[in-house]
C-alpha cells in the first residue's frame, strides 16, 4: 500500500512542468489586461472620464484643481480646429500615429514632436506623464484600439476636457472661464487659437498675457484652424 502512494507521488510529481505553469499563468494575465483594457476603451467611449491620474496628481500637490466636463456640442467649433491645427494636423486621416510627422521628427534628430492627439489621449486618460519604455509601449499598443472603438469627434471631446491649460486648469471650460470669464461655447477665434498654443507648455504659457511668441504662434494656429477647416481635414469631428 505505502509503495503504490510513493508511486503515485512520484507521478504528480514527474507531471508537475514550471515552465508550463508560468507560460500558462503568463498568459492568462495577459488575456486578463488586454479584456481589461478593452472594457476600460469601450467604457469611456461610452461613459465621461471623470478624473484622470495625473489630475489626482495636480490635486494632490495643488490641493484642488478647476476641472468640469463639457459636451463638445457645447464648445465653439473653432476650439476643436485649433487644437488639431496646432497639435495633429492630419488627425482625420490617420489611424492614431502619423508616419509622416514621425519621419520627419527622425530627420530633424527627435527635436520635434509626433505625438498625435489620440496618443495624446491615451497617456492622459489611461497612463502617466513622463518619458519611460514601458508607458510608450503601452500608448502604442491603446492608441489603435481607442481609433477603432471611439469616433474621432469623441476622441476631440475627451482631449479638450482633459487637457492642461494651466496649472490646476484641466479641460476647455476651466480654461475659457479662468482665462477669458466666458464658457466655451463663446470662444472667439483669437481665444480658441492661444488656448490651443498653451497646451504644449500651459505651466509656462498664459493664454490672457500672451508673449510676443504665443501671439505668432496663436497666428499660425489661427490661419491653419481656417485652412483644414477650407481643405475637409475638420470633417471628420464636425
Amino acid at each position: 500500500m505505502a509503495k503504490g502512494r510513493r508511486k503515485s507521488t512520484k507521478r504528480r510529481t514527474d507531471g508537475f512542468r514550471p515552465l508550463r505553469w508560468l507560460r500558462r499563468w503568463v498568459l492568462r494575465l495577459f488575456l486578463g489586461f488586454a479584456v481589461f483594457v478593452l472594457l476600460a476603451v469601450i467604457g469611456y467611449r461610452l461613459l465621461n472620464p471623470p478624473t484622470t491620474y495625473y489630475m489626482q496628481q495636480e490635486k494632490w500637490r495643488l490641493g484642488q484643481v478647476d476641472h468640469q466636463w463639457v459636451p463638445l456640442d457645447a464648445v465653439a467649433p473653432v476650439m476643436a480646429r485649433s487644437v488639431v491645427a496646432a497639435e495633429d494636423a492630419n488627425f482625420c486621416n490617420h489611424w492614431g500615429f502619423d508616419m509622416s510627422a514621425i519621419r520627419n521628427a527622425i530627420a530633424d534628430g527627435g527635436n520635434r514632436g509626433a505625438s498625435t492627439l489620440s496618443q495624446q489621449v491615451v497617456k492622459n486618460v489611461y497612463l502617466w506623464h513622463g518619458r519611460s519604455w514601458p508607458r510608450k509601449a503601452l500608448e502604442a499598443a491603446i492608441t489603435p484600439l481607442v481609433e477603432a472603438v471611439w469616433p474621432k469627434r469623441r476622441i476631440i471631446e475627451v482631449y479638450l476636457n482633459v487637457a492642461e491649460f494651466d496649472e490646476g486648469i484641466f479641460g476647455v471650460e476651466a480654461a475659457a472661464r479662468h482665462y477669458f470669464g466666458i464658457g466655451p461655447e463663446a470662444l472667439s477665434p483669437v481665444q480658441a487659437a492661444r488656448l490651443a498654443a498653451v497646451l504644449p507648455n500651459p505651466k509656462e504659457r498664459n493664454a490672457a498675457k500672451p508673449s510676443s511668441w504665443l501671439r505668432k504662434r496663436a497666428a499660425g494656429i489661427m490661419d491653419g484652424a481656417a485652412t483644414i477647416r477650407r481643405d475637409g481635414r475638420a470633417d471628420c469631428f464636425e
